[in-house]
């Protein structure tokens, strides 16, 4: 598909495509492997895409990638040119009664596990025909990812402040000490800090929501998470879970994680009496970034979702 220059030239919808992919990514390998390209192709398209246009459009270096003034007044043109030819091919499937393409849609692990598969459910009782690509990363990876271009929106457990993110809640969370259920704590199902820090701790790692929610913890008390006996930190959920499990150490995790060992009676869990662990779980975008006709569907039902469903309760 072309579009046709006054100069006589073509623009092809590929090369605009690769410009588009390139600058998101600021590499040309990762936007080959994103569309399934060579990178000599890649090169190609923005080498043709600059000769059509008679101007550089990309400062090239060994470290980076960004667009020049030329690249920076074509990129936001060429965003709305495949939109627009997105959501003509959209509205068409729509008219003919089929929607389909393809989501990516980035998760921290409690939402990824506990939390997205509910909202995919009822979306795909509507929207059949569209499949959905899932990212792990822990919630500062989602945010980074949505600031770098590489993902649209992603569901976190902690905010950061960013003047360019919307955050909307999707539901609340408590952490909360988990332990295995024959243990010498008290009987009492609150524990103070100085008992916590006698203990071996299991936690996850930096950039975590719930490690963060903790830290915050803390240091509104003065205290430290360098007080910790910790022995292991892990990107897994479920291996704390197994560490508990075998009397390792204790942790602190979600609730919404443990909900099923608790009724089971696997583990046993605590308040700690000196901090606060409540925290949220928000649905997360880029205010002023142009989405696909797909993208922004999925946005638009979320929103409706959490309407309807007045902050779910898993």
């Amino acid at each position: 598909m072309y579009i046709y220059l006054e100069s006589g030239d073509f623009l092809d919808f590929r090369q605009l495509e690769t410009f588009v992919e390139v600058i998101n990514s600021k590499s040309f390998s990762k936007a080959a492997n994103k569309l399934f390209l060579t990178q000599p192709t890649v090169t190609s398209h923005i080498q043709n895409l600059e000769k059509e246009l008679g101007t550089p459009l990309l400062n090239r270096s060994n470290k980076s990638i960004s667009p020049t003034t030329s690249g920076t007044i074509l990129y936001d043109y060429a965003q709305d040119i495949i939109n627009m030819r997105d959501m003509a091919r959209f509205k068409l499937g729509k008219y003919k009664g089929k929607i389909e393409g393809n989501l990516e849609i980035a998760s921290s692990s409690i939402p990824k596990q506990y939390i997205l598969p509910y909202i995919l459910k009822e979306f795909f009782s509507i929207y059949p025909s569209v499949t959905v690509d899932i990212v792990h990363n822990n919630s500062k990876g989602v945010i980074n990812s949505i600031m770098d271009n590489t993902i649209d929106f992603g569901i976190v457990g902690a905010k950061y402040n960013n003047r360019y993110l919307e955050y909307i809640e999707l539901t609340k969370d408590d952490l909360v000490l988990i332990a295995p259920k024959d243990n010498q704590f008290p009987e009492s199902n609150e524990l103070s800090l100085d008992m916590v820090k006698k203990q071996n701790i299991i936690l996850r790692q930096p950039g975590s929501g719930s490690r963060l929610l903790l830290e915050k913890s803390l240091i509104e008390i003065n205290e430290s998470i360098k007080s910790f006996n910790i022995v292991v930190t892990t990107e897994s959920n479920e291996t704390i879970k197994k560490f508990i499990e075998l009397g390792i150490g204790v942790s602190f995790i979600s609730k919404l994680a443990v909900k099923e060992e608790l009724e089971k009676g696997i583990f046993k869990a605590y308040d700690i009496k000196e901090l606060n662990l409540g925290r949220k779980f928000f649905f997360v975008y880029h205010k002023n970034r142009n989405l696909s006709p797909l993208a922004e569907t999925f946005k638009d039902f979320v929103v409706k979702w959490i309407k309807n469903n007045n902050k779910v309760e898993l």
